[in-house]
C-alpha cells in the first residue's frame, strides 16, 4: 500500500533554533496516527510543514506521490508558484486549535467558501454536500447561524465540516480540543472518532490520551524536534521502550 503522506529527512529552523531534526515518516490510506509529546517538541510545526504553512529547510514531504511545494526536473527541484501550492494544499485538510471561521459569514457560507470559490464546484451541489456534513457533525440546525452564536465546541465541529467539504485525502488536527472548555471536548472528540471509524486518514496532535488509546493505529512520540518512539497504542502507552517516553506517559496517565 502506498503512503498518502511521506516525509523524508525533514528539517526546519526558526532562526538558529532547530525545530525539526531529520524527520522520517509515512501514513497509509485510512490510518489514524496520534502525535504526542511535551510542548515545544515540534508537533505542530510538523503538521504545518506537511500542509505547507511553513517552508521546510531540508528534506521533503510527498503528498500522494507529489513533492510538496516543488516540481522535479531530472535531479533538480524547483519551487512551485503559489497557485500550485494552493492546489496541493487542498489534498490535506487542517483543523487548528482556534476555529478560524469567517465571523461575518453564516455556517453554510463558511463551509461552501472553499468548494465554490477555490474548487469552482457548482454552488447547489456544494450546499447539498454541506448539509450532509452538518448532519454528520450533529449541527444540521445551525446552517444559518453565525459563528458568534455557537459554542466553542460547535465552532470546532463546523471547522471540521469545512475542512471535509474540500474532500481532502487526509485530515490534520492540531490540538483541536486545547482551546475548548472541558465540558465541550467530548463533542469534538466524538466527531473525530466517527471520522476515524469511517476510514478517514488522520494525523492528530493531541494531549487526549484516552482518544489516542481508542482510535490510534499508531502513536508517535516527539521530543526535541525528533520522533523518539513509534508504536501501537498498547506499545506506547503500556510498555514504552524509551525512558523519556516512559517518564512522559507516567506523568500524564
Amino acid at each position: 500500500m502506498d503512503a498518502i503522506i511521506k516525509a523524508h529527512g525533514l528539517q526546519k529552523y526558526f532562526g538558529t533554533f532547530h525545530v525539526l531534526k531529520d524527520i522520517d515518516f509515512e501514513i497509509m490510506k485510512g490510518e489514524v496516527i496520534c502525535i504526542i509529546g511535551p510542548s515545544g517538541s515540534g508537533k505542530s510545526t510538523f503538521l504545518r510543514c506537511i500542509n505547507q504553512l511553513e517552508r521546510i529547510d531540508a528534506g521533503y514531504v510527498m503528498i500522494d506521490d507529489e513533492i510538496a511545494g516543488y516540481r522535479r526536473e531530472g535531479n533538480r527541484l524547483f519551487p512551485l508558484p503559489d497557485r500550485e501550492i494552493a492546489r496541493q494544499r487542498q489534498a490535506v485538510g487542517m483543523v487548528f486549535q482556534k476555529f478560524h471561521l469567517f465571523p461575518h459569514r453564516t455556517v453554510m457560507q463558511n463551509i461552501i467558501e472553499g468548494p465554490v470559490g477555490v474548487q469552482k464546484r457548482p454552488r447547489q451541489e456544494c450546499i447539498a454536500e454541506a448539509r450532509v456534513l452538518l448532519e454528520r457533525v450533529g449541527l444540521a440546525d445551525k446552517a444559518n447561524a453565525y459563528p458568534s452564536e455557537l459554542s466553542g465546541g460547535q465552532q470546532q465541529r463546523i471547522a471540521i465540516a469545512r475542512a471535509l467539504a474540500m474532500k481532502p485525502k487526509a485530515m490534520l488536527f492540531d490540538e483541536p480540543t486545547s482551546a475548548l472548555d472541558p465540558e465541550l471536548v467530548g463533542e469534538v472528540l466524538g466527531v473525530m472518532k466517527e471520522l476515524a471509524a469511517s476510514g478517514t486518514t488522520m494525523m492528530v496532535v493531541t494531549h487526549e490520551i484516552g482518544f489516542c488509546r481508542e482510535v490510534a493505529d499508531r502513536i508517535i512520540f516527539m521530543d526535541g524536534g525528533m520522533i523518539v518512539e513509534t508504536g501501537t497504542a498498547d506499545e506506547i502507552l503500556e510498555n514504552p521502550r524509551n525512558p523519556r517516553v516512559k517518564n512522559f506517559i507516567s506523568a500524564v496517565l
